[in-house]
């Protein structure tokens, strides 16, 4: 798993920021702690999830999007491949749909 750090929540939020998804912070009544707004690629988490915690809800959300991995950064693919490194089932999931 990657480190449950601000870096990696400052790195993953800019992963999702080249796949064109904004994020933000908020409060609200979630059942799972956050709420995806397709139609405007917007990402609302819980604003009071610690950082452990928003990294693993932005891993939650990141396996359920579609996306081709060519759009990303070099730095951003890097990242993306150490994270698909710990999570198989999500490399998988982004080879069927390529």
């Amino acid at each position: 798993m990657i480190n449950l750090t601000k870096h990696s929540l400052q790195k993953l939020e800019v992963l999702f920021q080249e796949l064109g998804y904004v994020i933000r912070y908020e409060k609200g009544n979630f059942n799972s702690g956050y709420c995806i707004v397709e139609a405007r690629n917007i990402v609302i988490i819980n604003k009071f999830f610690e950082t452990e915690s928003r990294i693993n809800t932005l891993l939650d959300i990141l396996q359920n999007i579609n996306f081709e991995a060519g759009v990303l950064s070099e730095k951003s693919a890097k990242f993306y491949q150490r994270i698909l490194q710990h999570n198989p089932g999500e490399e998988e999931q982004q080879e069927e749909q390529g």
